[in-house]
This record gives C-alpha cells, sequence and structure tokens, in this order.
C-alpha cells in the first residue's frame, strides 16, 4: 500500500502550517518551500478546507491556516480527506466484499493489520510530529 502523492503534499502542507502556528501563509509559499506544485496544492486547500482541517481567506492578506490546533489533527484525517478510506484489502473496513467466509486464514492477519495502521495514523497528530521535528540531532 502507498499514499497518494496528493496525501503525502497534503501531509506536508499541513505540517509546514502547523510550524507556524497561526500565522496565515500564501499557498504560494507553501507550495515553494515543501516543493508541491502551486495548481496542486491549491486543489489539495481546497479538499483540506472542505474536510474541516484548513481555513482559506482570498486576497491581498489572504492564506491559510490550519482548522484547529494541530493536537488535533491526525495524520489518518488528513490522508483519509484526501485519498479517502484507508483500505488495505477488499475484506477488511466496514463495507468488506470478500468472496471467501469467515474460515480464511488471510482475513485475520489482514484485518490486524489494517487495525494497527489505522490506530497508528489516528494516534499521531501534527503536534507530536512537531516535538520529534525540533528533537537536537
Amino acid at each position: 500500500m502507498q499514499i497518494t502523492r496528493q496525501a503525502d503534499y497534503a501531509v506536508r502542507a499541513v505540517l509546514h502550517l502547523a510550524r507556524n502556528g497561526d500565522q496565515r501563509i500564501a499557498t504560494n509559499m507553501i507550495a515553494e518551500e515543501q516543493h508541491i506544485p502551486p495548481s496542486f496544492l491549491a486543489k489539495i486547500v481546497s479538499q483540506l478546507s472542505i474536510a474541516g482541517l484548513l481555513h482559506t481567506s482570498r486576497g491581498a492578506r489572504g492564506g491559510v491556516t490550519l482548522a484547529r490546533d494541530p493536537k488535533d489533527i491526525s495524520l489518518l484525517e488528513v490522508v483519509e480527506a484526501i485519498d479517502g478510506p484507508i483500505q488495505l484489502n477488499e475484506c477488511v473496513g466496514e463495507n468488506s466484499t470478500c468472496s471467501f467466509d469467515d474460515s480464511c486464514p488471510l482475513r485475520p492477519v489482514w484485518c490486524e493489520a489494517h487495525e494497527e495502521l489505522i490506530a497508528k495514523l489516528k494516534g499521531t497528530n501534527f503536534a507530536a510530529m512537531l516535538a520529534k521535528d525540533k528533537v537536537p540531532a
């Protein structure tokens, strides 16, 4: 499984905004500093705004800010706002569709791995990532 480039860019943009606190940042600055194509970032910002993760404002003093505190935004929320729900295999998740029955020996492995991944992403917030980022090397 690999997240899309768009989700990776979204995570980088949110992390960039988290580093800057409540400061409103122009999308062109985020795009430049995070090496994201500006037109691609515009689409990402729109999706994150619809998901309630970002506030946007237009005009000369416009820009983007986080809609919530970095500790209240999980990595899972950002990835799913862009890529939709994460599903390792078709037999896991709420709307699982599996041609095998519950006796399949693979299903428990996929379900456990899926649950661990979701828990890790849900339990990782942007404040925690910032704290790790500031640890001296």
